[in-house]
Order: C-alpha cells, then structure tokens, then sequence
C-alpha cells in the first residue's frame, strides 16, 4: 500500500511540474504599468499574453515553430522595444512590413488610407515624435511593426524609437484577469 501511495504522489507532482512548464511556455503573465494603453488596459491590470498563437521563437535563432497566425493590425502585442534592452512593452499593431504609416490630425493613415477599425479609429493619436508623423510618413521595414498606445500623449512607442523586429514579438495579449471587477478579453 505505501509503494502505490508513493507511485501516485509521484504521477501527480510529475503531472503538476508538467503542466507548469507547458503553462509557462505557452503563457506569459504581465502588469501594465502605466497608462498608455487606456482605456483597452489600466494601470494595475494583470494580463495573460499568449505566446502560441505567434510562433515560439527557437532561441539563437530567427525561426518560430507553432504559428497560428501572424500579428495583424489591432492586435495588442507584448514585444521588446529595439534599444530598450529586455524592457517589455504592451501596445496596439498600427502597420506591419512594407506599409507606409502616417499620423495626421489625430488619424492614422495606412498607404494613404484612413484606418476605420474601431479599436484603432477611437482613439486620437497625437504627432509626436520621428516616426510617422512627417508630412511623407513613415515605411515599415520587412519583418518589423509599428506600435502604437491606445493613449498617444501618455505612450512611448514606434513614434519615437522606431520599428520593433518581428524578433521580438513575445506574444498577444489576451485576457485580463486582474483586478476581478476588469476580468474579460482583450480586444
């Protein structure tokens, strides 16, 4: 009796550190830290990041394996910032590669087409900074993203430190599951 009490506890912590590291693989958790993304995500929100639907990234190298889909324009991001070293940030997708991006009188502009998604279009987005906001815009180099906060005045993003690398795309964003009153899904 106790070598099969023993053989059950240990089925069930390998079952337990198994389901661990598969969760730890597939999910990420992160805290927003500031306002830039408001009103999608406050100050305070604890979020579940999926890093499954775009690729695991193999170390060492620029391949991805499990992909479910690219990153598409509207989707919120965890990605690190290029010269911002691990720093992590959480952002809406504006433009992928080959798109010119332009921000003008609070709009955005995609290859000279005004974005109409709501999630992008209710927000006025402020023309700040080097990136996308000249009179030409800005290209979006191949395999690179331009980022963009939901709260413009309050947000560092690709207006000022340029394009993130498809590299450094961890995962998207997708369940608050903090604080109880916020619990939903990201849109």
């Amino acid at each position: 009796m106790q070598l099969k009490t023993k053989r059950i506890i240990i089925n069930i912590s390998i079952a337990v550190l198994g389901l661990i590291v598969i969760g730890n693989i597939c999910f990420q958790l992160y805290r927003i830290p500031t306002t830039s993304m408001v009103p999608s995500l406050m100050p305070g929100d604890y979020i579940f990041a999926n890093r499954l639907v775009y690729g695991l990234r193999i170390p060492f190298t620029h391949k991805r394996i499990l992909q479910m889909q690219k990153p598409r324009r509207g989707d919120i991001a965890v990605f690190r910032a290029p010269g911002e070293g691990r720093k992590v940030y959480v952002k809406r997708l504006i433009a992928t590669g080959g798109e010119r991006v332009q921000l003008l009188e609070g709009n955005i502009y995609i290859n000279g087409k005004e974005i109409v998604e709501p999630a992008i279009a209710r927000n006025y987005y402020y023309n700040q900074g080097t990136y996308g906001t000249g009179q030409d815009g800005a290209v979006v180099p191949d395999k690179a993203y331009f980022f963009l906060g939901d709260n413009s005045i309050s947000s560092a993003d690709s207006r000022f430190w340029g394009f993130a690398s498809e590299d450094d795309v961890i995962g998207k964003a997708i369940f608050i599951w903090w604080p109880p009153a916020r619990i939903s899904m990201i849109e």
